[in-house]
């Protein structure tokens, strides 16, 4: 079967079976309004659609499939997927995530960076087990094979240009908020590798600091990936991972990025420049606005720490 042919399959296919997404043609909606939504009610987790209803969405839903599936963690899932040709993403965005046969429409951070997508024609997300329907789809019922489909939103993202000032990143994650973050810094690590190529005279990025926290080592996703690409450029990336409830001792390659606790003001401060840094920070609401307060007191001016708050 063509490509072509494939995708134009798994376009009418989820075109009959899908219920949050009636009225399907090919792989386009009229905008999020489309989807049918329940009434809110005191028991109800607000859903994701209700949550961003005021962000930046594409009109293109795009049919997808799901390639790849493994454990990142005791308690989430990576799972890759096969998406449409015309599909694309800045990196830090997220998707609408349909599922059919599931009414509720799942919001998730991507964790690849475009890089991938442009090479394999694959994104990757991670998704932490929930009763919400579409998480405890993806971890009792999604399989290789199957169809899905995918809308990119969000205002959130790093996507520089050559002729953009120099800059610090600073990244700040906490838990599974670390997947957009972590698609920043893969996108970083390729822009530099871009830089390498063409001897430097493309993106003005100075350095990116990680810090990313978590219950223990088991939950620090992705980190043996973090620690090979700031050991690839350690002049330009590094990151301090911290744990708060470490009860076994930490592997010994772990050791020197590890740290006790959690993000201090006095590491902060250190990677702080009010006039080059740029702030991603995604985590826990009482984090966000925790270090946000700390950021700005600082000096670093509030247009410059960017965040989310939907999960």
């Amino acid at each position: 079967m063509s490509v072509r042919c494939f995708w134009s399959s798994t376009a009418r296919s989820f075109t009959r079976s899908s219920p949050a997404a009636p009225g399907l043609l090919c792989w386009r909606l009229l905008g999020p309004s489309s989807v049918t939504r329940r009434n809110m009610s005191s028991e109800r987790q607000m859903d994701h659609l209700e949550k961003t209803s005021s962000n930046y969405r594409q009109n293109a839903l795009y049919p997808a499939q799901v390639c790849g599936i493994m454990d990142e963690s005791e308690t989430v899932k990576r799972v890759r997927i096969a998406a449409h040709p015309d599909f694309s993403f800045k990196a830090g965005q997220w998707v609408d995530f349909f599922i059919p046969g599931v009414e509720t429409v799942g919001g998730f951070s991507m964790c690849s960076s475009p890089g991938l997508l442009q090479r394999e024609g694959v994104v990757e997300l991670a998704v932490k087990y929930t009763k919400h329907p579409p998480a405890h789809w993806i971890h009792t019922m999604c399989a290789v094979g199957s169809r899905v489909a995918m809308r990119v939103g969000g205002d959130f993202f790093f996507n520089p240009s050559p002729s953009d000032p120099s800059v610090d990143l600073l990244l700040l994650a906490g838990g599974v908020g670390i997947n957009p973050l972590y698609s920043i810094l893969l996108h970083t690590a390729g822009l530099l590798h871009l830089n390498q190529a063409s001897g430097g005279r493309d993106y003005k990025i100075v350095s990116a600091h990680l810090c990313y926290s978590a219950k223990n080592t088991q939950e620090l996703l992705f980190k043996s990936s973090i620690i090979k690409a700031c050991r690839e450029f350690p002049d330009k990336l590094s990151c301090d991972l911290h744990v708060t409830q470490q009860s076994t001792d930490v592997d010994s390659h772990l050791q020197p990025f590890i740290n006790r606790g959690r993000i201090t003001e006095e590491e902060l401060r250190a990677h702080v420049d009010p006039q080059r840094t740029l702030c991603f920070l995604c985590g826990p609401r009482p984090m966000i606005e925790a270090l946000s307060k700390t950021l700005m007191d600082f000096g670093l001016p509030k247009d410059r720490i960017l965040f989310e708050k939907w999960w």
